[in-house]
This record gives structure tokens, sequence and C-alpha cells, in this order.
């Protein structure tokens, strides 16, 4: 289903524009393959992430092989102004940046939303310091036998790989990156958002038509993009907890990431609005003003209560979906991990069949084959 977008310019934005260095890129017009999707897509959160080390050409490639819709990608920047694949700036807990004796003087502080973050960060290291790393499992409940084997891949290698396959079902393969944290890297003079919109132009991949949903927890950034491009857009929402009742609590205790509660340029900006805005008819609106698509933690659609003896009852759907389809908003849940069993009470399947029934129209996975699985079995309500 094609989206309508609304293209109107935002004051938040204009604010902001001074961090924003535009450039122009060329566009090979390449014409797009993607087929219309009756169904929910099923993104490959990070790649095929709980078999292979995230974020690399090969959890990518295997996720495509397990029947992945969309790979994801977080974005952040090297020093030479490279996008490179990472969860995040600072590289200890994905990669062995802490083992290589080279970069022990690149180890740094820095305020990343807030928070005050000892570790090494991309923006410090070059393209070539970085292919010098090796990726590793980021979780301890996975297998680490894969940790060390794998580089770590350009946005541009990526684009590379999905235009050189296709979809199980033949259709192409779709990207769905995240730029992780505008602000911080704006901060830096390291727009992020120019050099992603540089590598979609450059790979004839910018317009609603083609493949691809650039998404992002902070506002301005996508509403740049919408003034720049008709590539579809994805305002990412979250909440820093869930209270014993189901509510959920948008207060962030000091010292955590202000960025759980509320995008972290509205914090920057004086904007008091948290991500509870967002589930608003008000919120949904203005995010249909620059956006075609709403990504909430599952929270926001099926929350749960959580008994003294820890024990879990989920609760009914909110509205948050219909409120979101009214405004032609597609809705895009995160994450779906067979560790977390709050919705599966022990079968993965029932928590997707859920959030199907519940009318989203795509997931994030870190199980490939267990989502294009429960799609295969999932019956619609309506049929």
């Amino acid at each position: 289903m094609k989206i309508q977008k609304f293209k109107i310019l935002i004051t938040l934005s204009l604010v902001l524009t001074t961090f924003y260095a535009c450039e122009d890129s060329d566009n090979n017009n390449n014409e797009p393959t993607e087929q219309a999707e009756d169904r929910p897509l099923i993104i490959a959160h990070r790649g095929a992430q709980s078999i292979l080390p995230e974020h690399t050409i090969e959890a990518y490639s295997k996720a495509i092989d397990l029947g992945a819709d969309y790979i994801e990608p977080d974005l952040v920047m090297t020093k030479d102004g490279v996008l490179i694949a990472r969860h995040e700036p600072f590289m200890s807990g994905t990669t062995n940046v802490a083992d290589i004796e080279e970069f022990a003087n690149l180890k740094t502080t820095k305020i990343l939303d807030g928070k005050e973050i000892t570790d090494w960060f991309a923006s410090d290291f070059t393209l070539k310091q970085i292919k010098k790393l090796k990726a590793k499992q980021a979780r301890s409940d996975r297998s680490d036998q894969f940790n060390g084997l794998y580089e770590i891949s350009t946005m541009e290698e990526i684009v590379a790989l999905a235009k050189s396959r296709t979809t199980t079902k033949g259709n192409a393969v779709g990207l769905y990156p995240e730029m992780k944290h505008p602000y911080f890297h704006n901060q830096l003079n390291l727009p992020i958002e120019d050099a992603l919109l540089k590598v979609l132009e450059k790979a004839g991949m910018n317009s609603e038509s083609d493949p691809v949903f650039v998404q992002c927890f902070e506002v301005a950034p996508l509403q740049y993009i919408n003034t720049k491009s008709t590539v579809k857009l994805v305002q990412l929402i979250s909440t820093y907890d869930v209270r014993p009742d189901g509510s959920l609590d948008y207060n962030v205790p000091n010292g955590d990431f202000i960025s759980y509660g509320s995008p972290f340029d509205f914090f920057a900006m004086g904007d008091t609005r948290t991500y509870e805005f967002f589930t608003t008819e008000e919120g949904m609106r203005f995010t249909a003003s620059y956006a075609d698509g709403i990504g909430p933690w599952k929270p926001f659609i099926i929350s749960f209560e959580r008994a003294e003896d820890e024990s879990i009852n989920l609760l009914p759907k909110t509205n948050f979906v219909d409120l979101a389809h009214k405004f032609n908003l597609q809705v895009h849940p995160y994450t779906f991990r067979h560790e977390d069993e709050k919705w599966s009470m022990g079968n993965p399947e029932d928590e997707y069949h859920l959030f199907f029934d519940a009318g989203v129209d795509g997931v994030f996975t870190d199980y490939t084959d267990t989502a294009v699985k429960a799609l295969s079995s999932w019956k619609p309500l309506s049929e």
C-alpha cells in the first residue's frame, strides 16, 4: 500500500537546520522492483543476529536466505564521514576494539543523549581503522562461535548486497536503515542525514516507491529528510519502563539515556513532549505530517501486568494501531526475540500471531526464520 505523505515544514526542523549541511548527489534512476505487500513485513533486526554477529554482511545475507523482506542496518559515522553499521556510536560491546593495542589510546569519554559514556567511539576512527576491527556477538545468551570472523560493514556495502539479491518471494530486498543519535553526530559536524541521503541517491533508492524505510528516534532528522526526498520515513518511539499495572513510564532516572522517554532533539531544544505525545490523535497527526509509519516498542500495542510473584498477564490491545491507521501510518513494532517470553508464553509463533491479529504492518525480529514460519501459519481474523 502506498502511503500518502503530507509535505509540510515543521518549526523544529527549521530551528535545527544549522546542524545540517546539504549535499547534491547523483541519482542513477534505477527502476524500483518492490512488489505490494498485503501481509505484514518481516524485518530482520540487525540481520540474522540470533545466529551471527549483528550488522555484518554475513548476518544480513543469512537473514535474506531465511526469508526477510527487509534488512535493518543501524547507522553511525566514522571520523571521515562514512556510514557504518553499528547499534551505537560506541563499539566495545559489538567488536573486538578493546583487544587491539593499536587503538588503546582512542578510548575516551563522551556525552551521548545526556549520559556520560567511556568507550571507543566510531567518530574517532577512520574507515581504514574500522576495517581492522572484527564483529562479535552482542548478547551473552547467544553463541559466540563466530566472534572475530567478520568485518564491520558500511552502508554502501549493505546497499550493494541488497541490490545483488532478491527475497525468497522474488521481490527486491528492502532496506530499513536507522539513523542513530543524529543530534550527537551533528554536534561533531558529522551530518548523518546528508550522508544517508547521498548513499540512497547514488543507489537510486531515495523515492517513495523504493523498498526503503528510514527510521529514527529523533524527529528533526526525519523532518529534514522529508524536505529533501520522498523516501518512506518511520518515527520510532520508546518508553523507559512498563509499570506493574501495565501503564507506560516515560520518567527517566537521572544518569540514564534521556532518549528512552522522549526524542533527544526535543529535550535539547526545550520541548517537554515525551513519546507519550505520539500515542495521541494530535501526535499521530503530527507524525503523519512528515512520516509514513511509526515504530513502537511492543507494549504500546499490547502491554502487560506484572504481579508481585513476577507472573505476567497480557492486557487487551490498545487503540494504537487503529489510531495510526486512521492517519495512514504503517505500524512496525520492535523487537521480537525468543528470549523475551512475556508475549509468547513459550511459543514464539503465538506472539507473532498476537500482533498480526492486532493489525501491525510489519515486525522487527531477531529470529527471521521463526517470523516467516509464524506468518505462514497465521490465519487472519478476517479470513
